[in-house]
């Protein structure tokens, strides 16, 4: 069984007990969360079965008999921190679409390490297939084709994403502020150079609102993708 089969199975529900050794004593969650805690304090290098075995109390040997390594670890680390959806307001696909979106942020926020672990090709948990299920119901019967409902919630994904990138750098509240302090100090010799961006810069409307700014721009072009739809 390759290590992606076997994620799928913990994932999912039908994982295979021990059947040699001593009696089982630990339980998945437990061991998800201890993974988890190491995660959230030194980020994804932080976790080796060797510091989870040890938290628990038990030995790497002993913890091999439930996970078999560290890819199945993060897999079940992953969905667990993911969590489960929120359920979507009423109102219409536009604000759950937006809920949806800063529940996303949030937990990409509280758990950064898993902005690493959701790249590239990989297990799928069923918390997070029930996270793309929850903003496609939001735009189904919108007149959006199914590739286009997909790619609406792959755009607002990553944009999310962007933005929880930067505050995992800079505090969230600081990124667009440490962001201007750096280019204005390059730009306070070279306004003649750089016109444009120092006007913007120097403009009184606030910062920090990358996430608010782009959630609305990117809803607002799907409100009029689905005004344009034939069957809107």
């Amino acid at each position: 069984m390759t290590a992606r089969s076997t994620a799928i199975e913990l994932l999912w529900g039908r994982p295979v007990p021990p059947t040699r050794g001593p009696r089982p004593t630990l339980r998945l969650e437990a061991i998800t969360a201890a993974g988890i805690e190491l995660a959230d304090a030194g980020g994804l290098a932080a976790v080796t079965m060797q510091r989870v075995a040890e938290s628990l109390g038990v030995t790497k040997m002993a913890l091999y008999r439930y996970v078999p390594g560290k890819d199945e670890l993060v897999a079940l680390m992953t969905d667990h921190a993911l969590g489960v959806p929120p359920q979507l307001p009423s109102g219409g696909w536009r604000a759950g679409l937006d809920a949806w979106a800063r529940h996303m942020f949030a937990r990409f926020s509280a758990h950064p390490w898993t902005l690493e672990a959701t790249v590239g090709s990989r297990p799928i948990g069923p918390n997070e297939l029930d996270w793309m299920e929850r903003a496609t119901a939001a735009l189904t019967g919108t007149g959006l084709t199914g590739p286009q409902i997909l790619d609406v919630a792959a755009t607002l994904t990553g944009h999310v994403r962007m933005v929880a990138q930067q505050g995992a750098a800079v505090p969230e509240s600081a990124v667009e502020r440490h962001m201007a302090a750096t280019i204005g100090a390059l730009l306070a010799e070279r306004a003649e150079r750089y016109p444009a961006l120092t006007a913007a810069l120097a403009s009184p409307e606030g910062q920090d609102r990358a996430l608010d700014f782009g959630l609305s721009c990117i809803l607002t072009g799907v409100e009029a993708l689905i005004g344009s739809s034939p069957d809107s």
